[in-house]
């Protein structure tokens, strides 16, 4: 809940305006915040199962026509350009090959003006690597709010995850296992040197002349 609030307010978004969800797994957070905002939703994720999961829930939130799921990369959304009045990219970047094409993709999506509220594990010793990402990508960084509990609820989550194998591959299928058991174990050992973060991430306005 706290992390759905801070989005809440660094997203600054209008009724009826379009969220898009990077990497939204089963929809939860996307669903959640297009119901709390009175926006719609495209969510873009990498496993097919998830995003069947992720429609198939979609009515417990918002009418199903206020929400819509499609697999994509977070590389390559396939979204229109300027489509999107606010973004989230929740716990979704370790994930990726590109980080700085990520940024790249989701600057594309963005309205002038609109904000992408994304969450990062950082390096304590690498905080200036993402912000000259987003800069590069042509965004502003407007807020960085911290997440001091999140090393600790990953490792026990994380654990859960390699606990419950074969619960996850019936779920949500084998990719999607395989992405998370992958992720578990790649990023637990570190979790220690790690910040955890929600950024908003700004596309500038257009100005006039």
């Amino acid at each position: 809940m706290p992390l759905l609030g801070t989005m809440v307010s660094r997203l600054r978004m209008r009724p009826g305006q379009a969220l898009a969800d990077i990497g939204c797994g089963t929809g939860g957070v996307g669903l959640w915040l297009a119901r709390a905002l009175a926006v719609r939703l495209v969510g873009i994720d990498i496993s097919s199962t998830a995003v069947e999961l992720a429609t198939a829930r979609r009515s417990h939130f918002v009418p199903p026509e206020r929400a819509q799921f499609r697999v994509r990369t977070m590389e390559a959304t396939s979204l229109p350009d300027s489509c999107a009045h606010g973004a989230v990219c929740v716990d979704a970047m370790s994930n990726a090959a590109d980080r700085a094409a990520v940024l790249g993709e989701m600057h594309r999506i963005l309205a002038p003006d609109a904000r992408l509220a994304l969450t990062r594990a950082v390096r304590r010793e690498a905080d200036q690597v993402w912000r000259e990402q987003a800069e590069d990508a042509g965004s502003e960084v407007e807020h960085v709010d911290e997440r001091p509990g999140e090393p600790e609820m990953w490792r026990r989550l994380y654990r859960l995850w390699i606990a419950r194998e074969a619960d996850l591959r019936r779920q949500l299928g084998d990719v999607q296992a395989e992405n998370m058991l992958g992720e578990a174990q790649r990023v637990m050992p570190r979790l220690d040197g790690r910040r955890a973060l929600v950024a908003t991430l700004r596309r500038p306005p257009v100005t006039a002349g």
